[in-house]
Order: structure tokens, then C-alpha cells, then sequence
């Protein structure tokens, strides 16, 4: 049997919400807001940051955020770093571009953990074609849609979403993706020159 993972751990670490839980992450249960600081033991103690620790804590709230391995996160950094965009901003295009965030950014899950779980168990069609791939890269014109089944049981929570920038939702509930994400666009908790500035020491 796997570890289970505490994903309210996992943002307490961070010493901020990373919005793992859907609404739990919202609401006065969140840990978060009842306990500023780190798990463990020696939570509470105060200590002193250094500049590496900075860099590498950052590199870990991304990781965490998107639900990536470190082997899969140090992949779509090397990646970014090949391009001739900036590769903090080519970083987070490409996280952006998975698609189990997009099922997220659509409001078609409450969480990134919950739209992997969506992908994975094959509610999400691409272009008419069921995919289960996480990882699956969206590009421009691509078009997201749920299964009838899981978009009864949301539907009436999809006419209060408003989709990000970059996505765009049809009447009969389709995602679309008008655009690439710009930076703007991308998770304004990540500092991503502090993630080029920890893999570039």
C-alpha cells in the first residue's frame, strides 16, 4: 500500500495555502489558518531562511502545487531552459498546459488533485477522444470537455465560474483554449525566477 500523502501538510511546510483541498482550502477547517507553521515537531521553531532555502522552498510550493514528482518537475524546467522564451515564464506555460490543470483552470474539478483523479479515471474528452494522461500537453485550439455524467453533477457551479484569460467555455459547457497562458495568467504564489535561480546555482 502506498504513503498517503496530507496534502494540508504539504502547504503548512510551505507556511501557505497551496490549494490542494478544493473548499476545505477556503473554509475556517483549512490547518493552515489554524497552525502558521510547519509540521513536525520542531514546527514552531523560528529559523532562519537562507537565500538557498528561499530558492529551493519555492521550487518546492511549485512542485507541490502542481502535484509533480521532482524527476517530472526537473524534466519541465529543462525543457523551459532549451527555449528561447524567458524560462520562468516558459516553465509555468508549460505546467499550465497539463491537462489536469486545465480540467482545473475550467472549473471542472475543485482541485488539481481532484481533476488528476478525473483524468485518470477517463471523465475528460480532448477533441472528442478520451485521454488519461495527466500529463497530456493542451495546445491552442484544442477543445476540453467532461463526460455528461460527472458535468450533471457541476453544472450549475459551472455558470458561477469564470474561466482564466487564456480559456474560454461554450454553451454546452466545452472548454476551449483561445491562447498560450502568458505570465499574468500563471499561479501568482510562484516566484518562478526564484525556481531558475535554484536549478542555474
Amino acid at each position: 500500500m502506498g504513503r498517503v500523502v496530507s496534502y494540508c501538510k504539504q502547504c503548512r511546510r510551505e507556511k501557505t495555502k497551496l490549494f490542494l483541498k478544493g473548499e476545505k482550502c477556503t473554509s475556517p477547517k483549512c490547518p493552515v489558518e489554524r497552525r502558521k507553521y510547519p509540521p513536525g515537531q520542531h514546527g514552531a521553531a523560528v529559523v532562519r531562511m537562507t537565500e538557498y532555502g528561499r530558492r529551493m522552498r519555492e521550487k518546492q510550493k511549485a512542485r507541490r502545487m502542481y502535484g509533480l514528482s521532482e524527476h517530472q518537475f526537473r524534466n519541465y524546467f529543462e525543457r523551459a531552459a532549451k527555449t528561447k522564451s524567458a524560462t520562468g515564464s516558459k516553465l509555468m506555460e508549460l505546467l499550465e498546459r497539463r491537462l489536469d490543470n486545465v480540467v482545473f483552470r475550467l472549473g471542472f474539478a475543485p482541485s488539481r488533485q481532484a481533476a488528476r483523479q478525473a483524468v485518470h479515471h477517463g471523465n475528460i474528452m480532448v477533441n472528442g477522444r478520451k485521454v488519461n494522461v495527466p500529463s497530456f500537453e493542451i495546445k491552442i485550439g484544442d477543445k476540453v470537455k467532461l463526460k455528461a455524467k460527472m458535468l450533471e453533477r457541476i453544472g450549475e457551479k459551472l455558470k458561477e465560474y469564470t474561466a482564466p484569460a487564456w480559456l474560454s467555455m461554450d454553451p454546452d459547457q466545452t472548454g476551449a483554449i483561445v491562447r498560450l497562458p502568458k505570465k499574468d495568467d500563471t499561479e501568482r504564489l510562484i516566484e518562478e525566477s526564484a525556481i531558475v535561480e535554484y536549478y542555474s546555482r
